[in-house]
């Protein structure tokens, strides 16, 4: 019998099943972000490039919303299945991640 190494298990995240869309706002965001610097490299209109700067943050918060849902849907309602310390965790977990995106 041949000595076979353990693989690492890789945790299985919310967001697994939503990943090509998720890296595709995130390419776009990125995109976005390189546009608003070649608009301040060359001395766009304020308002113009707030105007970007505005779409860029959309963006990016339409990709957090949904890591968010998914968080909430998959990782937060498994450990409500278990109950007890690990609920309660991932609840406050959670609950300052919103707290975080709210306050941004």
């Amino acid at each position: 019998m041949a000595n076979q190494r353990e693989q690492p298990v890789t945790p299985q995240v919310g967001y697994s099943g939503d990943k090509a869309q998720i890296v595709k706002r995130l390419r776009r965001a990125e995109g976005q972000v390189r546009g608003i610097q070649r608009m301040v490299e060359d001395d766009t209109y304020c308002i113009d490039v707030l105007t970007q700067v505005s779409a860029a943050t959309r963006a990016l918060e339409t990709v957090a919303l949904q890591l968010l849902e998914d968080h909430l849907a998959h990782c937060v309602a498994q450990a409500a299945r278990e109950g007890g310390d690990v609920a309660d965790a991932k609840v406050r977990e959670a609950s300052a991640a919103i707290a975080r995106l709210i306050r941004s």
